[in-house]
């Protein structure tokens, strides 16, 4: 009998939105991969504010020249560097910053990971309205077990 994973790489799919919720996911997440030799992926994703809130009246953010993707990269590059200086191991961290609905994004990730991993609250647009929406959606739909660090 041969191993049919032998050769396939693992990988633990991790949101990343800057939030100290994805932090702590991310934390977590390195570390599961240390222990599994996974490779963890870390996704942020954007949207363009005129489909979301600015059609109700909310007044979008401006990112002084930055496109909205220049802007999540720095935040993943940014939240990645933190997180990697606390740790005492190291571990490949793959970045992806998307366009389009978090939740839609890291279930498609994840299509063929080993892990999703998500914080449980994060930054969201209706962040008052839709608490932990993201991560609720990932659990009801993601194709991979899913862990939600509080």
């Amino acid at each position: 009998m041969t191993d049919e994973n032998a050769d396939r790489t693992h990988r633990i799919v991790v949101g990343v939105d800057g939030s100290q919720g994805s932090k702590t996911a991310l934390t977590w997440a390195m570390n599961q991969a240390h222990l599994t030799g996974a490779t963890i992926e870390a996704i942020t994703t954007w949207q363009d504010p005129a489909q979301l809130g600015t059609a109700y009246g909310w007044t979008s953010t401006t990112f002084e020249g930055d496109t909205f993707a220049t802007t999540m990269a720095k935040v993943l590059d940014d939240t990645i560097a933190e997180v990697t200086a606390q740790m005492t191991h190291p571990v490949t961290v793959l970045t992806h910053v998307v366009e389009g609905h978090p939740a839609q994004a890291l279930l498609h990730a994840a299509a063929d990971a080993d892990l999703l991993v998500v914080g449980s609250r994060g930054h969201g647009t209706f962040a008052g309205i839709m608490l932990g929406s993201v991560s609720q959606r990932c659990v009801q739909h993601a194709p991979c077990p899913v862990i939600v660090v509080p």
